[in-house]
């Protein structure tokens, strides 16, 4: 590369890091007079890890010198997208902790449903099971106890459990102990058994699900890399890209790129596991009775 080009790909860097600040300089407005509204949800943007947007700004500007030394503009977006969409597309299903969680409300149900029938009392069975809560569930099962010390109401403490665990099966649990807080009788520990018994289960059907699922991702991660090498490769060489190097050979192969994209998007669309709809919680309260 001659001295010429350098300059230009460096000349076209600082010129667009110094687009970039004056936008962000100019989004900056005085602080609105402050007002009683609802907290915003972050967007996807400000959900992105550290690493991850400055790896994009850094693929970003990368795009851009790649697009001046050699020719190749597509980089200019292919490079962020990809640095931001392929980990969310190949990544390890988060199916796991939801397994987790699953099997640690079995085991505490399971080892609640024997102190109670020991003669505990619900409040004190549910003390003295802290000490062995498996942990996925160690944060929530902690709070709960807490509220009970704090002289909570146990219906209202179970309530906020159950918004803690935000779960279709720790509703079941909760609505169990519930009942059983109100009719203090003696079959509570014969339900919270036998739930204990059909979340386990669930937990094995899941387990070989993902099991099932864990090999074609796999397989879309190996072809994908395999695919990243194969078009790297292809690129150095010069003579066999050289169809995709006009406008609309580049365009043809955003097209492609695209479709490629979507089709692992849709194949981790697939691989998703949608959970039960809740039938207890705070958001459903003023729908009806919870």
């Amino acid at each position: 590369m001659s001295t010429g080009a350098f300059l230009s790909a460096v000349a076209g860097v600082l010129f667009m890091a110094g687009v970039c600040l004056m936008w962000a300089g100019l989004q900056r407005v005085p602080p609105a007079p402050a007002r009683p509204r609802q907290a915003r949800k972050p967007g996807r943007w400000a959900k992105t890890p550290p690493a991850v947007r400055w790896a994009a700004v850094a693929a970003f500007i990368a795009g851009w010198v790649i697009g001046l030394v050699t020719g190749w503009w597509i980089a200019i977006a292919v490079l962020p997208i990809a640095v931001l969409a392929l980990p969310a597309l190949l990544m390890v299903s988060g199916e796991g902790k939801v397994i987790a969680r699953l099997e640690a409300m079995s085991e505490w149900t399971h080892s609640l449903a024997g102190v109670l029938i020991a003669g505990q009392a619900l409040e004190g069975a549910l003390e003295v099971s802290l000490r062995s809560v498996p942990e996925p569930i160690k944060p929530e099962v902690t709070r709960l106890v807490a509220r009970l010390r704090a002289r909570w109401p146990t219906d209202a403490a179970l309530r906020a459990f159950a918004d803690d665990l935000n779960d279709a099966t720790g509703d079941l649990v909760c609505a169990a102990l519930m009942v059983g807080a109100q009719l203090r009788g003696e079959g509570l520990a014969a339900v919270l058994s036998g739930l204990a018994e059909s979340v386990a289960e669930d937990v094995r059907a899941r387990r070989q699900v993902e099991a099932d699922r864990s090999k074609p991702r796999a397989i879309a991660r190996q072809v994908t890399l395999i695919s990243l090498l194969m078009l790297t490769g292809l690129g150095l060489m010069g003579n066999i890209m050289s169809a995709y190097h006009t406008p609309v050979g580049q365009i043809i192969l955003a097209v492609l790129l695209a479709c490629y994209a979507g089709c692992l998007w849709w194949m981790r669309r697939l691989s998703i596991i949608p959970e039960p709809p809740r039938f207890m919680g705070v958001e459903l309260r003023g729908k009806g009775p919870a």
